[in-house]
Parts: structure tokens; C-alpha cells; sequence
């Protein structure tokens, strides 16, 4: 045996947005009910295979747009107005599991679009909360994945930025400071969740204390991926898994200190298995 010293991060597993979510979904499961979600719940297979299993079923906008009479969940991530829209004129029933940070960021860019701001969004133009963020708005908003995307000439004199709610802290006020070197004002609506931004010191902290890494994201998290990097930087080490299958027990030498973190999209319950699993080695 390995005889490992296995630690979680404290923080790790989903955040209130997510936790809320799959809360209302297995109330409507637990009940016998059947029960459709607009797109994944949460970017994690591990976790989407459980709900799946326990009835829920997955469908696209295509499938939304289409179906009568039915009840869907609407994610964490928020939808746009032409999502409700479509599930009052086919008789559809939502359970809203919006997070209330994205809905109140909703409101702020529907603010700015009234105002005649030019609005800017720092994100991933295909990510869910950014299609229901700029829907608020028509699909006006600029939407860039890095500062290198902008182009610079074509950008107005003032503009109103907003963020993705799971970018980098850092990331971002870096690209406002690139901009008003160029000499645009920026108007800035931070709306980085920080119950994201702050595990970033937290998580490098914890990296630092152990020989090895395990870091437990499904592979389409967009904050699995900027986390995992925060681990990486901090201890080379570190071994992106997104089941327990994936470990390779040649990563690890006897009796070392392995810790064990996740992206807010990662279960606890997985988590704690990848625990249990290190453990037996």
C-alpha cells in the first residue's frame, strides 16, 4: 500500500448557484414527476449521469422550441427573454434555477442597453451565461474570450465592460487597464461571483502544501480549466481527473501528501470518492 495522506480543500464542491439547481431538479424527480433541462445542469459528467439516471432528461434549444405542455428546468446560468417567451406560448411549465447573481447581472445589462452604453462582454461567446446575458440585450454586446481578440481601432472612446461571472479576477482588471492605456474609458460592472475569484488564492495556498495534486473537473468546466491552471502554477504536479478511473497510481510515491480539489461545478460526492479510492491505494 501507498499509505497516502489525502486532504480535501475545504471549498471545493458546488457553488450556491449549482447546489440551488440540482436542489429544485431532484424535487421534481423525487416526486415521480417527470422533468426536462434546457441544456446540462452543470458542466460535470459524473454528475449529469446521476441526475440522467434518476430520470431527468436533457434537450437543446431546438427541442425547447418545439415542446408543448411540458416541465423544463432553466440552469444556474440564466436564460434570455426569448426562453420564457417560448414557454408561455406552448403551455410550458419552468422551474427557475437561475442564480440570483445572474439575475441581477441581467437586469444591470438590460440597464445599459436603455442607457445607449456600448457594451462589452469579457467570456466565452458559446458559454450558456453568456448567451442568456447578451439575449437580454438582442445579441448587441461585443462578446471577446481574451484582450487579443479586440479589435482596438474599432472600439468606441467609452465603453460599459461586463465579465463572465466565472472569469479571472485578475484576467479582467488586466484588460481594463490595457484599455485605458489605449485611452478608452471604461465604465466597469464587475460581476466576477466571488465566491470564484476568491478560491484563487486560496486554492494556490492550498497546492503548496502537498508533494501532489488531484484536481477533479468535468472536461467541458470552463472554471475547471482556469482553476486547474491556478493548481498547475502553483504544484507541477497536478493530475486533471474527471472520474476516479482516470488515476494513475504511478503518480504518487508512499506515504506522500496528495490534495484533492475541484471546480464549483465538481460534486462533493465525487470528490469524496477520489478520496476514499487514494486512500486504498
Amino acid at each position: 500500500m501507498l499509505n497516502l495522506h489525502v486532504e480535501i480543500e475545504s471549498n471545493s464542491g458546488f457553488c450556491f448557484g449549482v447546489r440551488n439547481a440540482i436542489k429544485k431538479a431532484e424535487e421534481v424527480l423525487n416526486r415521480g414527476e417527470e422533468l426536462y433541462s434546457l441544456g446540462e445542469i452543470v458542466h460535470n459528467e459524473q454528475e449529469m449521469d446521476r441526475l440522467i439516471n434518476k430520470g431527468m432528461k436533457i434537450i437543446t434549444q431546438e427541442d425547447f422550441k418545439t415542446m408543448k405542455g411540458k416541465t423544463v428546468l432553466f440552469r444556474a446560468h440564466g436564460e434570455p427573454p426569448a426562453s420564457y417567451a417560448i414557454a408561455e406560448e406552448n403551455n410550458i411549465k419552468v422551474i427557475d434555477a437561475s442564480c440570483p447573481i445572474i439575475l441581477k447581472l441581467q437586469k444591470k445589462i438590460s440597464k445599459s442597453k436603455s442607457n445607449n452604453e456600448s457594451i462589452y462582454i469579457f467570456g466565452l461567446p458559446n458559454h450558456p451565461e453568456i448567451i442568456g446575458l447578451n439575449g437580454m440585450i438582442g445579441n448587441t454586446a461585443v462578446v471577446f474570450e481574451k484582450y487579443e481578440d479586440l479589435e482596438i481601432s474599432k472600439i468606441p472612446g467609452k465603453i460599459t465592460l461586463y465579465s463572465q461571472t466565472t472569469k479571472s479576477l485578475k484576467q479582467f482588471y488586466d484588460i481594463i487597464d490595457k484599455l485605458k492605456h489605449e485611452g478608452i474609458k471604461v465604465n466597469v460592472v464587475d460581476s466576477i461571483c466571488r465566491q470564484v475569484s476568491n478560491r484563487e488564492q486560496e486554492l494556490r495556498e492550498f497546492c503548496r502544501r502537498f508533494e501532489s495534486i488531484v484536481f477533479v473537473a468535468g472536461k467541458n468546466s470552463s472554471n475547471g480549466k482556469q482553476l486547474y491552471e491556478i493548481c498547475m502554477q502553483e504544484n507541477s504536479r497536478t493530475h486533471f481527473i474527471s472520474a476516479v478511473s482516470e488515476i494513475n497510481n504511478e503518480w504518487f510515491d508512499s506515504k506522500e501528501k496528495v490534495g484533492i480539489c475541484g471546480a464549483t461545478s465538481t460534486p462533493l460526492w465525487l470528490i469524496e470518492d477520489v478520496k476514499n479510492f487514494l486512500q486504498s491505494l
